[in-house]
């Protein structure tokens, strides 16, 4: 679930060895499954374990997770960098905003989870969104785009050269292509 650089474990070592006997680490996520997720590490002193926290054990330590956390923390990673700016501890959980699905889920869930993991974050820095608003019997994704993709003169290359390619390619035996249902003429609607 959570892999423990070597330097963070011994990090974590030497933090645990000055507080209380039987405290552990906490990985959490605060507002899973949201744009807001927030992931962090705490102190777990031995009262504060619940009866329906995850138990992962790593050599000198235990790291606890609380059962709401667990789906979010999947593929996440912990490190201890040090270098000539200092030492920091990273965390990187890609699931935390969206709780990764199986690969054997529904269609749709899957495409769903790749745009909202893979595509948003990319056209958020244009303050662009899309949504999937349906996959037809034939194949095609049907993508609705808003804010910043609105009217968007390059809202082709996206769709045809960078989402359709990608889907295509980790899904091309069950999706042939994508669609844009998004009127993009400008009006009252465009989002410049």
């Amino acid at each position: 679930m959570i892999t423990i650089s070597p330097t963070a474990q011994e990090h974590f070592i030497k933090l645990l060895s000055q507080q209380a006997e039987g405290t552990h680490i906490r990985v959490f996520v605060v507002n899973p499954g949201t744009a807001k997720a927030e992931c962090g590490v705490s102190y777990c002193p031995a009262d504060a374990v619940e009866p329906d926290d995850i138990e992962l054990p790593f050599e000198g330590f235990s790291a606890m997770v609380d059962a709401d956390s667990k789906g979010f923390l999947e593929e996440a990673e912990i490190d201890f960098i040090t270098d000539q700016m200092g030492s920091q501890l990273t965390l990187k959980a890609p699931n935390a905003k969206l709780r990764k699905v199986a690969d054997d889920a529904p269609l749709f869930e899957r495409v769903h989870y790749f745009l909202q993991a893979e595509v948003n974050p990319q056209l958020a820095g244009h303050g662009g969104e899309c949504t999937l608003v349906e996959i037809t019997d034939d194949g095609y994704a049907v993508l609705q785009f808003g804010g910043g993709c609105n009217g968007c003169s390059q809202i082709d290359v996206t769709v045809k050269d960078g989402i359709e390619k990608q889907l295509i390619e980790l899904m091309g035996n069950e999706i042939k292509g994508v669609k844009d249902a998004t009127e993009h003429e400008r009006g009252d609607h465009s989002y410049y």
